[in-house]
């Protein structure tokens, strides 16, 4: 052992390539004589009968094929002192009763032989075994081998093919395609050699160049290193699928999210600058000092999306709140942080009014939910959110001026001063209007104008009609009912439109009469008036322009009332004042701030009043008729100038003159 270890110590690297390859040549003869002789066997399983003969033959040439396998296993190496070793003979072919002969034909054994000895000087002779080939299966030629060479065992190897095919009995061999595909197919062992041929080829190149530096040592890969770099590459991927490098993103020095870069952070930032510009209507930046971005080995189960860090940072800094706005025509009334609940409280005002009965219900106005930021003070609550919706804004509207109107009148009527009403109607007279002027109000309107439409099933009163009869016992304009009318019902199914609880339109859908109506009888008056009796309409007592209206103003010099309670009419000292309408005077003398006063009743409660007179032409208890000049202009009692101070009152409450006027 120790002179062949010192022995394999002084070899060179030539000397142990061509042992390694003398060693593989002689394994792979040792598997081809393992493999070879099961050929027959196989075929020999398909004969009829067994030959004890035969079987002594294939036992003696196993023995004489695994002889020399066993022998070159235990012997060493040979060197210089060894013998050359000899030629081992064929093994006996065993014999067959038929088709023996073509058998052998086909397979046979390979023979041993020996190659000549190489020598250099220096280095010990190496006898190698060779394995010969037969004709039908000769070696392949080396890789570097001669064109003509490999053409030549390219030929042989295809007779040998096909004389191979024929023996097995395949007819379809003598065609030309089968034959093309017997031919690729016998190829495809001689490719591999080659392939083998060069991939040893290049490795000796590479043992070769690499010898001098180290010797070339075969290691066979560990399982536990195996299993070891699977463990560790499972525990990375593990590692990974749970956890990345991202991003902390820090406002004021508090944690507010983890993104998965800084790219997302910077974007959501920026993101948040452009909305809050646009919801304060300037310009926007967030502070550089005041956030941070950290990178770090995250969990991925922490990370948030860009929308979502956008809602964190402006949470934190406070100006704008993510939300959904109430728009009204165009008009941002509030906004509320709840999805879905502005559209909750629209439902909610209309069920407030709506009925089993209701067709249609909706919004006059243009109403609109979108999301966005808004500022802050603008987010506010459901409830105050409804009952701003439920209260009124000031808005403008118009108003066109009717028969007895006055300016106090139309402004207390509408919320406002005298003074608000000619700042919104500016070169207008306050004592000058006229009928069919329009003017423009400052009126309360609602934020929401809802239209309800409903279906509605009703009695309705029929009316009735009146005949008349001539009376001579009745003056002139007066009647007296003698039978009373009976009005009428009626089935009615009608579409009705209210407008914020104020029905605008009705619709009848149709008409059912259940009653009809009773004529209603009575008698009109033929007998003259006397000029005296009150005709029930009134007619202007003098003649001149209106200085003071009947209402609210200021005190004229001091003296007068700030409550007018009728209207001043001013002419020249002594115009004629005549008697708005016939009746019996009350009272004619001098009262107080009125100076020479006038009153005439003209029944049914009805009294009117004639103030600041110069002089009296009628008294007490004397009947006047419409027309009649009962006294003259002048500027007596609270005064400051000629003016007839004209008032009616009915059951003691004084009346706006100008309504009862033509």
């Amino acid at each position: 052992m120790n002179a062949t270890m010192k022995e394999n110590k002084t070899m060179t690297l030539r000397q142990r390539l061509e042992r390694w390859d003398t060693e593989r040549r002689l394994a792979r003869r040792r598997r081809q004589r393992v493999m070879e002789p099961e050929r027959p066997r196989r075929r020999a399983e398909t004969l009829p009968a067994k030959d004890p003969a035969a079987d002594a033959w294939a036992e003696a040439a196993e023995s004489v094929q695994a002889a020399p396998a066993k022998a070159e296993a235990a012997a060493p190496i040979q060197t210089e002192t060894a013998q050359p070793v000899k030629a081992e003979p064929a093994p006996p072919v065993r014999p067959e009763p038929a088709r023996a002969e073509a058998r052998a034909s086909r397979t046979r054994a390979p023979r041993l032989g020996r190659k000549a000895p190489r020598k250099e000087s220096g280095s010990p002779v190496v006898y190698a075994p060779v394995v010969e080939e037969s004709a039908g299966k000769e070696a392949a030629p080396a890789f570097t081998g001669s064109v003509s060479e490999w053409m030549a065992h390219v030929r042989r190897r295809l007779h040998s093919i096909r004389r191979e095919e024929k023996a097995r009995r395949f007819p379809e061999s003598n065609r030309l395609p089968v034959q093309i595909l017997l031919f690729f197919r016998g190829m495809l062992p001689m490719l591999g050699s080659h392939l083998r041929e060069r991939k040893l080829f290049r490795r000796r190149s590479r043992i070769s160049r690499t010898a001098s530096r180290r010797p070339v040592e075969h290691r066979r890969a560990h399982t536990l290193w195996f299993l070891g770099g699977a463990a560790a590459l499972i525990l990375v991927v593990g590692f990974f699928s749970f956890f990345t490098l991202g991003t902390v993103v820090s406002y004021d020095g508090q944690e507010l999210a983890k993104v998965s870069s800084a790219r997302v952070a910077r974007d959501a930032a920026s993101d948040l600058e452009r909305r809050t510009s646009q919801a304060l209507g300037g310009t926007y930046t967030i502070s550089e000092s005041m956030i941070r971005y950290a990178s770090a080995i995250l969990p991925r189960s922490e990370l948030v999306d860009e929308s979502t860090l956008e809602e964190e940072l402006s949470d934190e800094i406070g100006l704008v709140t993510y939300g959904y706005g109430l728009y009204v025509d165009g008009e941002l009334i509030g906004a509320t942080p709840y999805e879905g609940a502005l559209e909750e409280l629209q439902q909610q005002l209309k069920y407030g009014v709506s009925s089993e009965n209701t067709i249609s219900c909706d919004f006059r106005e243009e109403v609109e939910v979108k999301e966005g930021y808004y500022p802050t003070e603008k987010i506010m609550n459901l409830g105050y959110l409804a009952e701003l919706l439920y209260s009124t804004k000031d808005e403008e509207v118009t108003y066109t001026v009717k028969k007895g109107d006055t300016w106090s009148e139309i402004a207390e009527d509408h919320g406002m001063t005298s003074k608000e009403l000619l700042a919104m109607n500016p070169g207008y007279d306050l004592n000058r209007l006229a009928i069919g002027e329009v003017l423009t109000l400052s009126a309360a309107v609602p934020y929401l104008t809802l239209t309800v439409t409903e279906q509605e099933r009703y009695l309705a009163d029929i009316p009735y009609d009146v005949a008349y009869t001539d009376s001579a016992d009745l003056y002139k304009g007066d009647y007296k009912v003698t039978s009373k009318g009976v009005y009428g019902k009626a089935d009615v199914v009608a579409n009705v439109t209210y407008t914020n609880g104020e029905e605008t339109e009705r619709t009848v859908l149709s008409y059912t009469e259940l009653q009809e109506p009773v004529t209603e009888q009575r008698l009109r008056g033929t007998k003259e008036r006397p000029t005296w009796l009150p005709t029930g309409s009134f007619r202007w007592p003098a003649s001149g322009s209106i200085t003071s209206r009947f209402g609210g103003r200021k005190s004229p010099g001091g003296i007068g009332s700030t409550n007018h309670k009728g209207i001043d009419i001013a002419n020249r000292r002594g115009t004629p004042i005549y008697a708005a309408d016939g009746g019996t005077v009350i009272y004619a003398g001098w009262m107080r701030g009125y100076g020479y006063l006038v009153q005439i009743s003209h029944g049914n409660g009805v009294v009117t009043y004639y103030g600041h007179n110069s002089s009296l032409l009628v008294s007490v208890g004397q009947h006047v008729y419409k027309g009649q000049q009962i006294a003259k202009m002048g500027s007596t009692g609270n005064s400051t100038g000629n003016h007839c101070h004209f008032e009616i009152r009915v059951n003691g409450v004084a009346k706006n003159p100008l309504n009862y006027l033509p």
